[in-house]
């Protein structure tokens, strides 16, 4: 029984499960999105943000900690430069997996897991709108609308009643000019 067990084992020995995550962490950050099974998935998620919350901070003492896990001076290089410094303002949650429908041979959950800020699918630079969106209520957003047509109503009553008389006036010299 594996009671109070956390760790997911992936039916692995501990070497080959350090080295299949370190294998797969550096694929995403070469890549910033791989597909893989949902448990794999869900164990990188948990392998992987540590590492990149060390690169917020790009120290030799750092550097050393994540070569440590990964053994890739390009995935090193990429970590520390491209994706440090679009994550240094993020407190966290850096990655997303997304369920993918299950693979044909064995019928295993599949998930897409992917670096959140290299999305360009969707997301907040994405938005086609263009417009800012405002927090909705139900309540009373229906009186002030109610409040904001009838004044709008009352203004362009007022306008063409004033606006009315004065072209009629220009209306009368002018007829009576020719």
């Amino acid at each position: 029984m594996r009671h109070g067990d956390k760790i997911k084992n992936l039916g692995r020995t501990a070497s080959h499960r350090a080295a299949l995550m370190s294998n797969l962490t550096c694929q995403l950050i070469e890549h910033k999105r791989i597909t893989t099974t949902l448990t794999k998935a869900k164990s990188l998620r948990v392998y992987a943000e540590p590492l990149i919350t060390r690169s917020k901070e790009d120290n030799m003492h750092n550097r050393r900690i994540v070569f440590s896990y990964l053994q890739n001076k390009e995935a090193i290089k990429e970590l520390f430069g491209v994706i440090g410094d679009k994550v240094a303002n993020r407190p966290g949650g850096y990655t997303r997996i997304i369920k993918l429908p299950r693979r044909m041979g064995d019928a295993a959950d599949m998930a897409m897991i992917e670096l959140v800020d290299f999305n360009t699918i969707y997301g907040k630079d994405n938005d086609a709108s263009g417009a800012k969106k405002t927090r909705r209520s139900r309540r009373s957003g229906g009186a002030k609308k109610a409040e904001a047509a009838t004044e709008t109503a009352v203004e362009n009553t007022v306008t063409e009643a004033t606006e009315a008389p004065a072209t009629d006036a220009t209306e009368t010299a002018t007829e009576e000019n020719a």
